[in-house]
């Protein structure tokens, strides 16, 4: 299934080493900048002149709050057949909601935590008919986790489909990648950052640096494995971890992300 997708993707090896080597440079300058920063700055500084509200074309990337279950940029509340805490659930919750005519699905509600890849292989497993169809809402968390859920469900050849007034951030992307199918209302959010990565202060820069271009690698590899073009990570490259680029149509059907875009 999934060689399927490579084919018909079109993504040559030769542009896809182009990426890893951007993605290397660009991480590479930012720690180094990062780390001199944090040993000639005291008081650390940052940039929190963000705006506020509904992003537009060129006014994509916004703060980054992975505790709200609503962040202040989306235009539309979740549908009412949805039901949405106000604080995002510390790890993620699995149901079968009813999405009226558009069938029931399997809903992925909170943070990415470790564990929670092998929790949501059981609950497939325990349901006698699952839905073809995998909804998400969650800001995202551990990137290994994410990969492994998302695996799962291209394995079971699930659609994924985001609905209005719901997010899917930082590492809940590449679940949503996973989808046969994949569709999102226009009044979704699809976005990304740089990842986190846990390196000591005392670490040394260049392994930290060779840590990070090993997990970039891996997220290459898993991006191409479904099909999306991997020059999707420049827009996650690009934006530091305290803030949250939104993708808009064109980005995510160009990179193909997305397959469907729905009202």
């Amino acid at each position: 299934m999934f060689s399927e997708r490579l084919d018909t993707s079109r993504i040559t090896i030769q542009r896809s080493l182009k990426w890893v080597l951007v993605a290397q440079a660009i991480l590479a300058a930012l720690l180094v900048l990062s780390h001199l920063q944090a040993q000639w700055t005291p008081g650390g500084g940052g940039n929190d002149a963000l705006p506020s509200g509904p992003t537009t074309p060129g006014d994509q990337v916004r703060h980054y709050d992975p505790s709200r279950s609503f962040p202040d940029f989306m235009r539309t509340p979740a549908p009412s057949t949805v039901k949405i805490p106000g604080d995002m659930p510390p790890r993620l919750q699995f149901e079968v909601i009813d999405r009226g005519e558009l069938g029931e699905a399997i809903f992925l509600k909170g943070r990415i935590s470790s564990g929670d890849a092998e929790r949501f292989t059981s609950f497939l497993a325990s349901l006698e008919e699952a839905p073809k169809v995998v909804s998400l809402h969650s800001p995202g968390g551990n990137v290994s986790e994410a990969f492994e859920i998302g695996r799962s469900l291209g394995a079971a050849e699930l659609d994924t489909a985001m609905m209005p007034g719901l997010v899917c951030l930082s590492s809940c992307p590449y679940i949503f990648a996973a989808g046969v199918n994949r569709s999102a209302s226009k009044d979704a959010a699809l976005g990304m950052h740089q990842h986190y990565y846990d390196t000591p202060g005392y670490m040394p820069v260049f392994l930290a640096v060779e840590e990070i271009q090993y997990g970039q690698g891996e997220t290459m590899e898993y991006l191409i494995e479904m099909g999306i073009d991997p020059g999707l990570m420049v827009h996650s490259l690009n934006t530091p971890p305290k803030e949250i680029y939104i993708l808009v149509e064109d980005e995510l059907l160009g990179t193909r992300l997305v397959t469907e875009i729905l009202d």
